[in-house]
Parts: C-alpha cells; sequence; structure tokens
C-alpha cells in the first residue's frame, strides 16, 4: 500500500469529482484516511512519513491543479489532512499528558484550598484569643489579621497566574488546530481557557460597565469558538486566533481596568 498512496488519492479524489461533492472538508479526509494507513504500517521510529506526506500533496496538486481560486484552500487542506495523519498519536499521548496534568492541578487546588482553610482558623483563633486583652492589643491584632486576609498583593498574584494560564490554554488550543490536533484535544483547552478566565473576573457587585462589557465580549468569543470547533466549521482557526489576540489585549488592560473598579469600590463605601 505504501507505494500507491498517490494512485489511491488520485482515484478517491477522482471519484468525488466526478460525483460533485469536491469539498474542502473531502479533500482532507482523504489524505488523512491514506496517510493513515500508511502510517500504520510503518515501524516504529520511521522516517518515512515524510516522503509519505510529500506523496500525498502532490497527488492531490496533481489532480486539482486546474481548480483555480479554490487549488490554494485544497492544498492547505491535504496538508492538514496529512499532518493529522502522522501526528495522531502524538496527539493521542498528548491528551493522555493534558489528562495527568489536570489531575495534579485538581490536586493543587484541593492543598490549597486546605491551606487558606488552616490558615484561616488560625487567625480567627488569634483573633478570638485577642478579644480577653487589652483595647490596644486587641486593635492591634484586629489590624494585623485584616491586613493578613485582605493582601492584595497576593489577590493579585493569584489573579495574573490565572491570566497566564488562561492564555496559556488559548495558544494551545491554536497550536492544536495549526498542527491537526483533534476535536477533543481542542476543546479540552478551550475549556481549560473559561475555567482559568473565571477565577480572572471580580466579583459581581464591583464590575463597572466598562469592566463587565470587555468581559461579555471575551465570552461571546469563547462561545463562537467553541460553537464552530463542535460544527466542524473551516474558519476555526480564525476564530481562534482572533480569541488569543483578544484575551492578550484584554488582560493588558487588566491594569487599567482594576483601578476603574478600585474606584468605584471606593465610591461605595463612602
Amino acid at each position: 500500500m505504501a507505494n500507491n498512496i498517490k494512485e489511491q488519492i488520485k482515484t478517491d479524489l477522482q471519484q468525488v469529482k466526478e460525483t460533485g461533492q469536491l469539498r474542502i472538508e473531502r479533500i482532507r479526509e482523504i489524505v488523512r484516511l491514506a496517510v493513515s494507513g500508511v502510517i500504520s504500517e510503518l515501524k516504529q521510529g520511521s522516517n518515512d512519513a515524510r516522503w509519505i506526506v510529500n506523496d500525498a500533496v502532490t497527488a492531490v496538486t496533481e489532480t486539482l491543479q486546474e481548480r483555480g481560486e479554490e487549488f490554494k484552500e485544497e492544498v492547505t487542506a491535504s496538508i492538514e489532512g496529512a499532518l493529522e495523519a502522522v501526528n495522531s498519536k502524538r496527539h493521542e499521548n498528548i491528551a493522555k499528558t493534558q489528562a495527568e496534568v489536570k489531575q495534579l492541578q485538581s490536586k493543587l487546588d484541593t492543598e490549597e484550598a486546605n491551606i487558606n482553610q488552616e490558615v484561616d482558623e488560625i487567625l480567627r483563633e488569634i483573633q478570638e484569643k485577642g478579644q480577653t486583652k487589652s483595647s490596644q492589643a486587641k486593635v492591634a491584632i484586629d489590624s494585623a489579621v485584616e491586613s493578613i486576609k485582605n493582601s492584595e498583593e497576593f489577590a493579585l498574584l493569584q489573579k495574573r497566574y490565572a491570566q497566564l494560564q488562561s492564555q496559556l490554554a488559548i495558544a494551545k488550543a491554536n497550536l492544536s488546530a495549526r498542527y491537526g490536533g483533534r476535536t477533543e484535544e481542542i476543546n479540552g483547552y478551550l475549556e481549560d481557557a473559561k475555567q482559568w478566565y473565571n477565577k480572572t473576573l471580580p466579583q459581581p457587585e464591583v464590575i463597572v460597565e466598562q469592566v463587565k462589557e470587555k468581559h461579555l465580549q471575551l465570552d461571546e468569543k469563547l462561545a463562537e469558538a467553541g460553537s464552530a470547533l463542535a460544527r466542524k466549521e473551516r474558519q476555526i482557526k480564525h476564530l481562534l486566533r482572533d480569541l488569543l489576540l483578544s484575551a492578550s489585549n484584554m488582560f493588558k488592560d487588566k491594569e487599567a481596568d482594576n483601578q476603574v473598579v478600585d474606584k468605584e469600590r471606593e465610591v461605595v463605601r463612602k
């Protein structure tokens, strides 16, 4: 079969052309299946994948080169299909590793929650015992405890970390889509991005309209990318790239947004 991949692809494409069903997705699928069949015959660690991909793409260009304006997209689809087939096993391993990372992250979140709970209990006990001390000592203890509880530096670090993780997940979704990642893999990154993004949101009572609008815009782009992925639409790569740029710009403006929120909070307190 390895020697006949060009003939197989040409035959399949010709049959589809004759039935009038030649579409971008169909070309991608024809190449993916053909390359997958040959790759499965190769020994582990073989470097023959390069010429297999070249033969597959050559078969498409030789068969469809008279197609005019559609030709570029069809060649792109053939390359994407070939890469998806070649990297299929690697993407399976990535998905497995990603699942392990999620388990570790869940464990870390649990440990962090336990630490926070323990610290809160310790601080509460300190405050309770401080009630029996002199008024001066009581005021000092209460002030110190509240200062530790409301550490803006710690809260800022947590928010920045969540922002970076959200951007990283979107970047991974872009790379996965670009290099033939499976739908489940890309969707997993988008779900990770949503979860981390939600951790960056301020409390509802302090969200002003200027900040709320930007959050809604990014929410909409995340939803749009997820829906397009579910429908397997061709523009998913453009949507993901736009989502990454939007997230980058939004988090870049977070500092200004936080200042606006802080001012609104001060007004409410007064």
